[in-house]
């Protein structure tokens, strides 16, 4: 990021007054917490202990878009209530990036707005243009490296993944292992993108690393675009959404999406007669984190920064794990002996070092997509 990070505290200013009762700069005095609908982090608020009461007086948190096998949110959900005793509120489980921003819109003011949001990168900053989202850094938000949060502390990445190729060996004769084998004409009708990628995080990443794949880069998107394009011309492409019981029942046989949504569909499938096979396609390897935010204007302002805090924490990062998902603190997490290395021992391995497009390359990107898409793989 070019932007100068700069961290908006308020009232953490200690201005130099002459003035009877005014403690000189220097001292040791806190300034007062606030209340937490304008808190930007735990200690503004008056500390954790403080947002933690607020939290429960609230007793309840909207969340949306998040199913429980996707990254592990089961186990977060479950986590977070039995810890501070919230009820969590899940709606649309099915929803996309640009759903949750939608409803900020659509239900803003009103008890059932979603307190917080998971987003792809391009879609959170979306959000935080339109003056959206909340400033809040958890607790552990400087060990989050620069590319993965923004600098005015309006989100955060909380976990990521890479672009994989799911498939039923038991359906398939031989699975594809890259972009280039999925337009060969065995293939036909088989080949599922998970969403729309004009609204949804993982099809556009899907469309990225397709890019990437045939000559493209962060800077232009449009030959994943034309590949796509292509994979309908020949026949290959379908339109269902690859969720595991469409799956199950044989309609969606490949899939393309996040390596921890494909690796956890394996044991979601087991007994159902699929045998579910991953491969990371590295003709066209495209890894991409998912940011947290607030809603500005969230219904329980406590809560959504509690949750914040625990999806931050290390029980937070390492339970993602469980579902394959990848910590944005892995690294800082190895370091200070807070991971989980058995359950990161099951990560793909992935070969070279992952390097990611910038918030601009992104907002192109995605732009581009919009614009295109629907001309390129009409809807049928």
């Amino acid at each position: 990021m070019t932007r100068v990070r700069r961290r908006v505290h308020a009232l953490a200013v200690c201005c130099c007054l002459a003035v009877v009762g005014v403690a000189a700069c220097g001292g040791s005095e806190q300034p007062p917490p606030v209340r937490p609908a304008v808190a930007v982090s735990a200690r503004n608020a008056g500390g954790m202990a403080a947002l933690v009461a607020a939290a429960r007086s609230e007793g309840k948190l909207n969340v949306t878009t998040l199913l429980p096998h996707w990254a592990n949110y089961g186990g977060l959900i479950d986590g977070f209530t039995a810890k501070y005793g919230i009820q969590v509120v899940a709606d649309n489980p099915y929803g996309s990036s640009q759903d949750e921003i939608d409803e900020i819109h659509r239900y803003q003011g009103q008890e059932r707005a979603p307190d917080v949001l998971d987003l792809g990168d391009a879609y959170a900053q979306s959000a935080a243009d339109q003056g959206l989202l909340a400033t809040y850094e958890p607790a552990t938000f400087d060990r989050i490296p620069d590319q993965q949060k923004d600098a005015d502390g309006r989100w955060a990445n909380s976990y990521g993944g890479y672009v994989s190729i799911g498939c039923d060996a038991k359906r398939v004769r031989t699975c594809p292992a890259s972009f280039a084998d999925l337009l060969k004409p065995e293939y036909k009708g088989m080949v599922a993108l998970n969403g729309d990628p004009t609204t949804a995080g993982s099809a556009f990443a899907g469309v990225f690393a397709a890019a990437l794949a045939n000559g493209g880069s962060f800077d232009d998107i449009s030959p994943g675009v034309a590949f796509f394009a292509k994979l309908d011309a020949v026949g290959n492409y379908n339109r269902a959404n690859p969720n595991p019981a469409a799956i199950a029942r044989g309609e969606t046989p490949i899939s393309i999406e996040w390596d921890f949504l494909n690796l956890t569909h394996v044991a979601e499938l087991a007994g159902s007669g699929v045998d579910w096979r991953v491969a990371i396609p590295f003709d066209g390897s495209f890894s991409q984190y998912y940011a947290q935010a607030i809603n500005k204007t969230a219904p329980h302002p406590a809560a959504a920064r509690l949750w914040e805090e625990y999806l931050a924490s290390a029980e937070g990062q390492n339970l993602r794990l469980v579902d394959y998902a990848r910590p944005v603190l892995l690294d800082a997490m190895a370091k200070n002996g807070t991971l989980d290395k058995a359950l990161a021992a099951k990560l793909p391995t992935v070969e070279g070092t992952p390097a990611f497009p910038t918030e601009g390359q992104l907002n192109t990107a995605l732009q581009y997509v919009r614009q295109n898409w629907a001309a390129a793989v009409p809807v049928r």
